[in-house]
């Protein structure tokens, strides 16, 4: 079994890198959702702010965990701070991964962004580098790890991996 993550950023400045997050992701057999399609989200946008909101709402449906792809702008976007203030209210575990050190489209890098997104000062979300930090192969545990600590059950829990592995015990 697999977690659905909704995947939040800024579009114009980081579909590049945050396509190369999620397409590791779904690569290992995991489910994405809530990847904007831009055609998609400016019709949504025509509809104004409460169509949006509903949007948003429906792709963070049936998810457990956001990831918020943080480029150097991320912080500052409206609708990004929105998604988490969502993901939290639902009770998803939400994770920042850096994208900074991922090349865009032009082989450039960005700054890296700022990660006050406006939450209480009891709220701390895990933050990881997707470069320095090998998200490549620790993105599933950091996602695990976030939807743990948002109090969300283990996928897998000790039992039921000792079932899988032990023929004699009885199912």
């Amino acid at each position: 079994m697999t977690r659905s993550v909704y995947f939040s950023f800024h579009y114009e400045n980081d579909v590049w890198r945050t396509n190369v997050v999620r397409n590791s992701w779904v690569s290992r057999g995991n489910t994405a959702a809530g990847f904007r399609d831009n055609a998609e989200f400016e019709q949504v946008k025509r509809g104004g702010d409460r169509a949006i909101d509903a949007w948003i709402d429906k792709q963070i449906s049936g998810t457990s965990v956001t990831v918020v792809c943080l480029g150097s702008e991320t912080c500052n976007r409206y609708w990004v701070r929105r998604e988490i203030e969502k993901s939290l209210a639902r009770g998803n575990g939400v994770v920042i991964v850096r994208i900074h050190n991922i090349k865009d489209q032009n082989g450039e890098l960005c700054a890296p962004g700022e990660t006050d997104f406006g939450l209480p000062s009891d709220v701390k979300l895990p933050e990881y580098d997707y470069v320095t930090d090998n998200g490549y192969d620790n993105l599933g545990d950091w996602v695990e790890k976030s939807a743990q600590i948002a109090g969300r059950p283990d996928l897998n829990p000790p039992e039921s991996r000792y079932r899988k592995h032990n023929p004699w015990c009885l199912r």
